[in-house]
């Protein structure tokens, strides 16, 4: 449950910023005040605010700024401000404009002076910046855990259907004999560069602001490695002015989410095409669908159709953090505010969907008949044919001219080419014998793709095997 969900937040007119009044001669107005404040929607990082604060007392402590005392009392009070907002008992307040100032703010109501010690060299620019990396640090993680979740239930249905066959489409026209558990094996392949392409984006995340201040460093002997240690962070970001004025991160993750989302959609499609009554391939448990209010036959696949639909939302939130960043100076601009709601939908998003995925696909039932009637329909076998014409030595292209027109004489007889006879098909090339027959059955064509990441039985429990491996690691 995120903080937003359980705690309150304070909407009364603005009186002078404790972050940075002193500068000004007139409270900010209400208007503006609740306009310009970020606190709505960024209670959720305060897990993370909370570590960095410790982390940055403990580093404070340790180059000699921060004394003992300051420090054992400022991470009891940290801890008291943490146990307030899990118990949903937070006063936030939109005058004190975002998580920082909030938590900054009553800290020094419960400690006094030692509260105020806290933000010594450190700005809100390089603490949002490190908040953010490390929310959306833990948020990859959670998503990679999704990602096997779902690839496990994949495979674990690709070796219960390894040899169910169903055709294989091009241009959404019957084009080839597969199996399920070889389609299912696409799924598993986009999924697990997405999830190579999540790990590879974590590694630039896992980069640490905080040091930068508000966008030059600090005059105080901090020690920047030493902070980025107790955070668990890779390495301290090396320019001040980079760390805290770029989101190229966000926009990195969201684009990687973009792309899964993509995939999703397309497997959505797919369960939608094969629930519908004209092809019939597949069931779908009744939880993760709906009926109709009006028409009672009705059951709508509606887990993979909102999954088609919230990924335009993802691309939207890709489109916003460009442009969002596309004409800023360096270094922070007030302009970053808007960097965390798309951030947050994506992730919300993402991880809702692969959740539904991830529930669903496990408890996917085939229709074995009805996938293989749709096979012997559209001539699936053609290219086989083709192939063993080139075996017995016929030119590809003669080949493909021989089968053209046995097709043709299918199309007007309303036969598939196993159901001719030996002599029809012979009419068109004296090199067919009767072992056509074996290739032209559907068994016959999917195993004679035997081949490294081909269709044969043998070669999808290969991939299987493969894929059981990856899932592990």
């Amino acid at each position: 449950m995120t903080a937003q969900n359980h705690s309150k937040t304070n909407v009364s007119p603005a009186s002078k910023n404790q972050a940075w009044g002193g500068r000004f001669t007139e409270s900010t107005d209400a208007f503006v005040a609740e306009f310009t404040a970020s606190i709505q929607f960024d209670q959720r990082l305060y897990r993370h605010d909370l570590a960095g604060s410790r982390a940055h007392a403990r580093m404070l402590n340790k180059v000699g700024i921060l004394s003992t005392p300051d420090l054992e009392a400022i991470l009891v009070g940290l801890d008291q401000i943490e146990a307030e907002i899990e118990a949903g008992a937070f006063d936030w307040q939109i005058a004190l404009e975002d998580i920082h100032m909030n938590i900054e703010a009553r800290l020094t109501d419960r400690i006094g002076i030692a509260g105020k010690r806290l933000h010594t060299g450190r700005s809100r620019n390089d603490q949002v910046a490190t908040d953010i990396r490390l929310w959306l640090r833990d948020q990859i993680d959670h998503i990679g855990h999704e990602i096997r979740r779902l690839q496990t239930g994949l495979v674990a249905v690709a070796e219960r259907e390894a040899e169910t066959i169903l055709p294989g489409f091009t241009h959404l026209q019957v084009a080839q004999p597969i199996t399920f558990g070889h389609h299912l094996l696409a799924w598993f392949e986009m999924l697990e560069r997405d999830y190579e392409r999540l790990m590879d984006c974590r590694k630039r995340v896992n980069i640490m602001p905080l040091g930068a201040a508000a966008l030059a460093g600090t005059t105080y002997p901090i020690d920047r490695n030493y902070s980025a240690e107790l955070l668990g962070f890779e390495r301290p970001a090396r320019n001040s002015l980079d760390a805290v004025s770029d989101r190229d991160f966000a926009i990195e993750f969201t684009s990687v989410a973009a792309l899964l989302l993509m995939h999703l959609s397309r497997f959505s499609e797919e369960l939608i095409l094969w629930t519908s009554a004209q092809f019939d391939f597949i069931r779908l448990p009744d939880r993760f669908c709906t009926g109709s209010s009006i028409m009672p036959q009705k059951k709508n696949p509606d887990v993979p159709e909102l999954v088609r639909g919230k990924s335009g939302r993802v691309f939207g939130h890709l489109m916003g953090l460009l442009t969002l960043m596309k004409s800023q100076p360096l270094a922070y601009n007030k302009d970053n505010q808007e960097d965390k709601e798309p951030l947050f939908d994506t992730v919300d998003t993402v991880l809702g969907c692969l959740r539904a995925f991830g529930d669903m696909m496990p408890y996917v039932q085939t229709k074995p008949e009805k996938m293989r009637r749709a096979a012997m329909q559209g001539f699936s076998t053609a290219t086989d044919l083709a192939d063993y014409l080139v075996r017995k030595g016929l030119p590809f292209r003669d080949a493909h001219e021989v089968v053209g027109n046995a097709v043709a004489l299918g199309v007007q007889t309303g036969r598939d080419l196993s159901e001719m006879t030996l002599a029809e098909l012979q009419s068109f090339s004296d090199t067919i014998e009767h072992d056509v027959f074996e290739v032209l059955s559907l068994e016959g064509s999917v195993a004679a793709r035997d081949h490294l990441g081909g269709t044969a039985p043998n070669q999808v429990k290969l991939q299987i095997a493969n894929a059981k491996k990856l899932v592990r690691t």
